[in-house]
């Protein structure tokens, strides 16, 4: 993505990004490029729609104060809204924001990064910019077999691909986040977690609930945050995040 982004000979316009398993509908350059007639708007995208899920969700990409995330993107509906974070498989930035940021080099995985959408909104938000969110700027999600170890989004449960998961989660919020909401989102996520990155609490439930795979998920979710944890105290704050334009005044 960093390569592609080098290519692209936009200095000051668009950049567009959608996945390889994407359709995107015959107006979707269109709608996208209307958000950016507001100059306050650094980021916007739409809902991907997937064959097996359907619904519709008023909360999309949403960090509760405390490092919670709310997606919901392939859900979404209802008029446009401010958002937190964008979804990969539908979204596009001003070109001066991604040069400012590039794609954050320093996340865990193997054959995709999970969060690199996390790292790219906040630094972005933090700037003052907005990020819009409207369900009508839509792409049609197949959803393909993925040929690499995340098999995340699929279903399969995996330790390696979670703790990178966690570990790149842990980093961004982290670095993005204010002191007592650092403190917040680490007791949260050490001790409740959610089901998929289970904190010590959800140990109990996912056993109830017989999943087999109860301690593995919730021992490679901590490995994740610990790395993630030592990872920003080593590292600091992102030195690109610091060179993201301010924006305009409203």
């Amino acid at each position: 993505m960093n390569a592609g982004l080098a290519a692209c000979l936009a200095d000051s316009g668009i950049v567009a990004i959608t996945d390889d398993d994407t359709t995107p509908r015959r107006d979707w350059i269109d709608r996208l490029v209307a958000c950016f007639d507001d100059p306050t708007v650094g980021g916007a995208g739409g809902r991907d729609w997937q064959p097996l899920e359907r619904g519709d969700r008023a909360v999309v990409g949403k960090v509760q104060w405390f490092g919670r995330m709310i997606g919901n993107h392939h859900l979404g509906a209802g008029p446009a809204r401010d958002v937190d974070v964008l979804k990969g498989a539908n979204c596009a930035y001003r070109a001066p924001l991604l040069r400012a940021l590039g794609f954050d080099t320093r996340l865990a995985g193997s054959g995709a990064q999970l969060h690199w959408e996390l790292a790219l909104c906040l630094p972005i938000r933090r700037a003052g910019w907005r990020l819009v969110y409207d369900p009508a700027i839509a792409v049609e999600h197949h959803v393909e077999p993925r040929s690499d170890e995340d098999q995340l989004h699929r279903g399969v449960f995996a330790s390696a691909p979670l703790s990178d998961a966690a570990h790149n989660e842990t980093l961004v919020l982290l670095e993005n986040r204010g002191g007592a909401a650092r403190v917040a989102f680490m007791a949260w996520a050490l001790l409740v977690g959610t089901h998929h990155e289970p904190g010590l609490a959800q140990l109990p439930r996912l056993v109830l609930r017989r999943d087999r795979q109860a301690f593995e998920r919730w021992k490679a979710t901590l490995d994740g945050r610990l790395r993630g944890w030592r990872r920003w105290r080593a590292g600091g704050t992102r030195p690109a995040a610091l060179c993201v334009p301010t924006a305009p005044a409203r």
